[in-house]
């Protein structure tokens, strides 16, 4: 029988292996964005083509190089290889760009939601990438003396930082251009993509432990002697864009409850962030897109803490992932995992369990009374999970948690069936503040906290970086709703506030009006960016009587 003999490589020569095999097999994404606007024929673009490779190739070694020994070379290229079969996976079903922000929000998802992105398309991209990660284990390592290790490792190095940089003069102008222009692309440079973003999360996180929170600001409410308790309840949708509301001029008729409300339709506003990660700290916190500093924000208390000690009853309904940082220390309650027949199914609840959540609430107190109804929504890819049979409108819906194996018209179908399913649970919600207006001045604001992509430029889910993200992903649905004579007692002229609606609005703005509308005065707050500042005829009256 014939044995065959493992090739025996030096640590050096299997590193520069391992370079090209990561260049070439896992960084399809990066290439075709590279020529998406070439048309590879000329000249230009095969010598930008071969300085690129050519020094992608140098710098991956180099940077392996650096860090590899004999005893830690074949570990570290099977690290890397497994996390670029990974992230190629992701980058070509959905289009994802893998930046800090990104990959902040895949380590913070849930066990649940990270179960629905496991398919046959993910477990057949780890098969490969486990197999390929086997090779380096394929070859025998030449051993050397000590000296002559290091004096072979320094010239190694030396020479792929020169290859490097030759490779990039070669091609400068246009690569510069290229990264300057299109921020993204360095971000599907797999994997300095994950290694690069999760050490930027790390330190974020790590100084975010330690960092001090800025100091409590004053914040005092003013209400008038004889006034009903006010009940605000706040719905935090998850993944609806403003496209596929029929509120919006959508063709589809996807809110055909509200349209029969007198609710206030904000249709041109945009989010603070594409994921949930970063849209909700920020859409609670004075600062906003205007003026991002995550720091800042996630040093800053959240409008919810500012009004609990504002004096009002603050809780937080949770049927999704957590609240971000924005409720901690005030009353929360996760009811994702409530049992309630017809509405949970021993995994996941239905968004009706909020509703459920909200009355009983209501039924123990009488204050007044912030309530937060944070929505599983829209969460992809399981679309068809988010909404009951009853709101199974169109068909055929993409019924798989691999949005590869539907056409993008089921893919669509299934994501308006959750819109269909939010408008049903945003009137019923509506009609039951309704039934409490001789307890209560009632009011309720929904808005979400980013939208979605479903395949439009080849895109799906969310979490492209800010710079490059196309609408789809940063126009949200926001409504507003009072019952008239809460809204007097609130201040809030509804014609007024109709009119202002047809103007752009944004998350930005969320923090002020809430403050403004519930008569909260802080530091922070900024008439400029309050909704209703122009619409209360009795302050105005009065601002006007002083002057």
């Amino acid at each position: 029988m014939i044995r065959l003999r493992r090739p025996t490589l030096s640590v050096e020569a299997l590193a520069l292996a391992g370079a090209v095999l990561l260049v070439t097999g896992f960084n399809g994404p990066f290439w075709h964005a590279l020529f998406a606007e070439r048309t590879g024929a000329g000249w230009h673009d095969w010598r930008l083509a071969l300085g690129t490779f050519v020094a992608l190739v140098a710098a991956f070694f180099f940077l392996i190089a650096l860090a590899a020994t004999r005893h830690t070379v074949r570990a570290l290229l099977a690290a890397l290889i497994a996390i670029s079969s990974v992230a190629w996976f992701f980058e070509r079903r959905y289009g994802v760009v893998l930046d800090p922000s990104m990959l902040r929000n895949a380590l913070h998802t849930d066990a649940r939601e990270a179960g629905e992105l496991i398919g046959p398309g993910l477990l057949g991209a780890l098969a490969l990438g486990i197999a390929a990660a086997a090779l380096p284990w394929a070859v025998r390592l030449k051993t050397r003396p000590l000296k002559r290790a290091l004096a072979v490792r320094a010239g190694a190095l030396a020479a792929a930082f020169a290859v490097a940089a030759g490779a990039l003069l070669l091609v400068f102008q246009d690569f510069s251009s290229l990264m300057r222009n299109r921020r993204e692309l360095r971000y599907l440079i797999t994997p300095a993509n994950v290694v690069w973003s999760a050490a930027r999360v790390l330190a974020t996180d790590a100084r975010s432990t330690v960092a001090q929170r800025d100091p409590p600001e004053p914040a005092v409410r003013a209400v008038a002697a004889a006034h009903k308790p006010t009940l605000f309840v706040l719905v935090l949708g998850e993944t609806a864009r403003a496209a596929n509301f029929s509120l919006n001029g959508y063709p589809r008729q996807t809110n055909p409850e509200l349209e029969r409300l007198a609710v206030v339709n904000f249709a041109h506003t945009n989010a603070c962030g594409t994921s949930t990660e970063v849209s909700l700290p920020c859409m609670f916190s004075p600062f906003g897109r205007a003026d991002y500093d995550e720091d800042r924000i996630r040093r800053h208390e959240s409008l919810l803490h500012l009004l609990a000690r504002a004096g009002l009853r603050v809780v937080w309904l949770d049927n999704q992932s957590g609240c971000k940082g924005v409720c901690d220390g005030l009353e929360v309650r996760d009811l994702s995992h409530e049992k309630r027949q017809g509405v949970c199914d021993g995994e996941r609840c239905l968004d009706e369990i909020l509703l459920h959540g909200l009355r009983g609430v209501i039924e123990r107190g009488t204050a007044d009374t912030v309530v937060v109804l944070h929505q599983l929504g829209n969460h992809g890819p399981a679309y068809f999970r988010r909404y009951p049979p009853a709101t199974r409108r169109f068909e055929p819906a993409c019924e798989r948690d691999e949005l590869a194996d539907c056409t993008r018209e089921q893919i669509v179908n299934a994501y308006d069936n959750a819109i269909l399913y939010t408008d049903h649970l945003l009137a019923q919600t509506i009609r039951y503040l309704d039934g409490l207006r001789d307890r209560y001045d009632v009011a309720l604001l929904y808005v979400s906290d980013h939208g979605e992509s479903l395949g439009e430029r080849g895109l799906y889910l969310h979490g492209m970086p800010y710079s490059i993200a196309p609408r789809e992903q940063l126009e949200v649905p926001m409504l507003w709703w009072f019952a008239p004579d809460s809204a007097r007692s609130l201040d809030v002229d509804l014609a007024c506030l109709r009119r202002r609606a047809a103007e752009p609005a944004s998350h930005d703005q969320i923090f002020h009006s809430v403050l403004g509308l519930l008569a909260v005065t802080t530091p922070r707050y900024r008439a400029q960016l309050d909704l209703f500042s122009a619409c209360r005829p009795m302050r105005l009256a009065g601002a006007a009587t002083a002057g």
